[in-house]
């Protein structure tokens, strides 16, 4: 396992953001249940999209690459499973997202992953697609994978959980308009991370797809029989993965500016501008990119997370600088992503000599005089090990981030862009 050397620094200069994974997951999904051939620019190539491309082809899909240009000539939704086994690796996206989608084909598929996949919940999003007709269960104990999903899908009338992952609603978005009869999905309770629903069903909407929703995204009505068309897309840049950069020039008081970030797209961690901005770093924002100068002072802010739990790790490394308090809420889902992130950053940043308290849905953190370096541990999260990273820029001494090679995960170009900023940041094994 390789391990990052972080020591303090002052950064200066321009990147440009990674392709977004949630849409370059959503565009081969969508590609391979299209009529003909998709064409899809600039995809995020990491550990999880590999895994989705991998099953793409799995499930009968035929893809080229050429460059920075990916071909997909989809199957219509007449899945042809070259395989029937799906290994998802550690992409929660990809697992759940490929059930709904297996419930089409004609043949059970079993889809696992790593030991982090096994212990993702599935349970509402399998019993779901059972009760639309297909053949779905959980092999594994309390509604966790292995999953088996397959034999078609007929529709209904379902209910499932908004509050527990938005991927098992844009998984139903993604299956149901292939469905023999209407689909009619109620979420019920509280509607997490808004936005990946949102892009899900932008996507869907550019491959023709019929969807009616009541505007809050609460109720859908999906017509039965529809045959998605090819898309033609250039995956825009990742929020998400732009947030590091931008909160490391906050915390160390440098200028940075991240190209390729569309602020009128649909992605929800756009917000980590508004946010920025709150907690006191100036930030300047024109057609296609974002520049955070952190000159100011930066102070404690209160912030529902709920839409927005990718932004959570490095939020609360600019808390832990921040003068005051600062809280995260509404996060509960937190718990279940590739580990229980509010328990992984509350023992980090007490290694860190940062004050935390952790609550069943929020964080509660101290702003310290000066982080201290330490010996710190990923938990085989790979926005655990970036905001870790970030974290040593302004720790005291030296700061070791253990079990780093997940960071490719959805950023593989981290290290090498913090470095061209100026980051003291190097990979030792």
């Amino acid at each position: 396992m390789n391990a990052l050397i972080v020591r303090p620094s002052k950064l200066a200069g321009e990147i440009t953001a990674p392709p977004s994974k949630s849409y370059t997951h959503r565009a081969f999904m969508i590609a391979l249940l299209a009529e003909g051939e998709s064409v899809i620019r600039d995809p995020l190539i990491g550990y999880d999209t590999m895994a989705t491309i991998e099953a793409v082809r799995a499930m009968g899909a035929e893809v080229t690459q050429e460059g920075k240009v990916w071909r997909v000539r989809g199957t219509g939704g007449n899945l042809r499973p070259l395989k029937r086994l799906i290994d998802a690796r550690n992409s929660g996206t990809t697992i759940r997202l490929m059930s709904a989608i297996a419930a089409i084909s004609p043949e059970p598929i079993k889809l696992t992953g790593d030991q982090s996949i096994l212990q993702r919940p599935m349970g509402p999003l399998i019993e779901t697609l059972a009760e639309l007709g297909t053949k779905a269960r959980c092999e594994g104990k309390e509604g966790r994978p292995p999953v088996i999903v397959g034999g078609g899908l007929e529709g209904g009338d379902v209910e499932i959980t908004g509050g527990i992952s938005s991927q098992f609603i844009s998984a139903i978005l993604l299956a149901a308009p292939y469905a023999k009869n209407d689909v009619s999905l109620t979420i019920t309770g509280e509607l997490r991370s808004k936005p990946y629903v949102e892009i899900t069903l932008e996507l869907l909407e550019r491959a023709g797809a019929k969807i009616k929703h009541d505007g809050k995204l609460m109720n859908f009505k999906i017509p039965g029989g529809q045959t998605l068309k090819p898309i033609k897309i250039t995956i825009p840049g990742d929020f998400s993965s732009a947030a590091f950069p931008l909160g490391a020039a906050a915390i160390t008081r440098s200028t940075v500016r991240v190209n390729n970030l569309d602020i009128k797209g649909a992605q929800g961690d756009k917000r980590i501008v508004t946010l920025l901005k709150d907690f006191g770093a100036e930030v300047k924002v024109s057609e296609n990119a974002v520049e955070v100068s952190g000159e100011g002072e930066l102070s404690g802010i209160e912030a529902d997370c709920g839409d927005n739990p990718d932004l959570v790790p490095i939020l609360a490394v600019i808390g832990a600088v921040a003068d005051g308090r600062t809280r995260l809420t509404n996060i509960p889902h937190l718990r279940f992503k590739e580990t229980d992130r509010l328990r992984a950053l509350a023992n980090e940043l007490r290694k860190l000599g940062v004050e935390v308290a952790e609550l069943p849905d929020e964080l509660k953190i101290e702003g310290a005089e000066q982080l201290r370096g330490s010996k710190l541990w990923s938990y085989d999260d790979h926005r655990m090990a970036m905001a870790l990273a970030v974290a040593g820029l302004v720790a005291q001494g030296k700061t070791i981030v253990e079990n780093v090679d997940n960071i490719p995960v959805s950023y593989p170009g981290f290290v090498e862009d913090m470095q061209k900023l100026g980051a003291k940041i190097e990979i030792v094994k």
